[in-house]
């Protein structure tokens, strides 16, 4: 992912210097893609920032990571991101909820827009459904997106576990905040293992 600090989506120039340095720096090294997201100050996408580092970024793949979701309206996004060119995937909870399984009804419409909207192209643009995904949640998700088109879910896989550390002192803290102070987050395989069966077969069968 290319970001040069946590907090918004709103990038100086200085900043989007620094991004650029960081897909060089990524491409030099073979990477197959990368991730990053630009808004404007009115929270809409900010096209011409954005094709600046897609332009760097080709021809890796780039995916317009959740930024999306914080802009004011998610089909004046979708427009925005197809007019810029060379957006492999856009990574969304879904734009009205905050994990994808809550956010359906709303997924479904971007798909079947982005399907219309790129139906004459080869490699068109795609939705990558995010947050929330889990072995849980991953199936009845999937039973919902895969007739508009969805191949591909994001996930990270973890979870916090508590710190080893018995000297705790009291008020001093990392500056993370909540179990993050005194834990460490660690993607747990078995998890991401169980969402790729059922994945995989589910579009297994429905590719029969």
């Amino acid at each position: 992912m290319i970001r040069p600090r946590t907090g918004d989506f709103l990038c100086s120039e200085s900043e989007l210097e620094v991004m650029v340095e960081d897909i060089r720096a990524f491409k030099r090294r073979g990477a197959r893609g990368v991730a990053f997201g630009v808004l404007t100050k009115e929270g809409r996408v900010d096209v011409e920032r954005t094709k600046v580092l897609v332009d760097e970024a080709l021809p890796m793949e780039v995916c317009f990571h959740r930024a999306f979701d914080m802009t004011r309206d998610a089909d004046e996004a979708l427009r925005d991101v197809l007019s810029i060119g060379g957006v492999s995937r856009i990574l969304t909870s879904g734009h009205i909820g905050t994990t994808a399984p809550s956010s359906i009804t709303t997924l479904k419409s971007l798909c079947t827009d982005l399907s219309t909207l790129t139906a004459d192209q080869p490699f068109p643009t795609t939705i990558l459904p995010g947050s929330g995904v889990n072995p849980d949640t991953v199936g009845p998700l999937l039973r919902e997106l895969l007739d508009v088109g969805v191949r591909e879910v994001h996930l990270s896989g973890g979870s916090w576990l508590d710190s080893k550390m018995v000297h705790r002192r009291e008020g001093f803290g990392m500056g993370i905040g909540g179990e993050g102070e005194w834990g460490v987050w660690t993607t747990d395989e078995t998890k991401v293992r169980q969402v790729r069966v059922i994945a995989d077969t589910m579009w297994f069968e429905k590719e029969l």
